[in-house]
């Protein structure tokens, strides 16, 4: 193609567009490794509500509300170990009330040896004090 004075070529280069791919690729990837772990904790999140707002709480001690929690995280495809025993407790507070807290982290391989180590925490007032 001929140049012609008066008009100017615009576009991206090849190296450019390289480039341009390399970092999208890049942020792709990773969101592609960090979503799933991101869903799951709002799914931990939607379950803890449920079990927040049943109406017979009252009734239960904290082995079955840790158990009823483990069965809604199943339908809402939290995993296992998310929802052990040492990640969910259950705390008295001053006011009367109690509080469902659930903290736990995620180790998520990233490239060769690089790890993502991501820290998720909770806290759910519950509508009624449960006895330990």
């Amino acid at each position: 193609m001929k140049y012609q004075s008066g008009k100017r070529q615009s576009g991206i280069t090849l190296i450019g567009f390289v480039i341009i791919l390399v970092v999208v690729a890049f942020f792709g990837y990773t969101a592609m490794k960090l979503v799933p772990a991101y869903m799951e904790y709002m799914g931990v999140v939607k379950a803890m509500n449920q079990i927040a707002t049943e109406p017979n709480l009252a009734s239960k001690t904290p082995e079955e509300i840790r158990s009823d929690l483990g069965f809604k995280g199943s339908f809402q495809y939290v995993d296992d170990d998310t929802l052990k025993g040492g990640n969910v407790h259950i705390v008295n507070t001053a006011k009367g009330g109690s509080v469902l807290q659930v903290s736990y982290d995620k180790k998520i391989p990233w490239i060769y040896n690089i790890d993502f180590l991501v820290h998720f925490q909770k806290s759910v007032p519950l509508q009624v004090q449960v006895q330990e």
